[in-house]
């Protein structure tokens, strides 16, 4: 059986053991994915973070999380994006990024910004992005590291 639904304080482990087991994460970016989810849970109603989970057969195999980002007027953020590798080009991210998108349009968002690095092992993401209907719009070279870009993708929804 597949579902997505809002992630709980009881997934923690399994999330982050699914962004190590990703591959493309730092240890320091699986402690981010870390606070993120333990903001959201200390207060769920006052948090701008909203994090989804994708389950098979009761087993966490896709994550994602949104908000709206600061300083905006109805712009929102794709902070996180990722899926087990076993599962993934099975449809699990384009159905958690179209949950996503059905969250930003029912709160009026008029676009979604997803980062993401020039580096090789995140090859898949930028053609994920642009598979999904992103467009790059931006580059920041050396942002992450010397010789590991910024790469900005944005979705129009308005």
């Amino acid at each position: 059986m597949q579902r997505i639904r809002r992630v709980v304080d009881g997934d923690l482990e399994h999330v982050l053991a699914l962004a190590r087991k990703s591959g493309v994460f730092t240890t320091s970016e699986v402690g981010v994915v870390k606070e993120l989810l333990e903001a959201e849970f200390e207060n769920p109603a006052g948090n701008d973070y909203h994090s989804l989970i994708f389950e098979e057969s009761d087993q966490v195999v896709g994550f994602a999380c949104h908000g709206p980002t600061p300083m905006t007027e109805r712009t929102y953020d794709l902070y996180w994006l990722f899926v087990d590798p076993k599962h993934q080009r099975r449809g699990v991210g384009g159905a958690l990024l179209a949950e996503v998108e059905k969250a930003v349009r029912r709160a009026k968002g008029r676009m979604l910004i997803a980062d993401t690095s020039s580096a090789r092992s995140y090859l898949p993401a930028r053609r994920f992005y642009q598979n999904h209907g992103f467009r790059k719009v931006a580059e920041v070279k050396d942002y992450y590291r010397p010789g590991d870009s910024r790469f900005t993708y944005v979705k129009q929804f308005s």
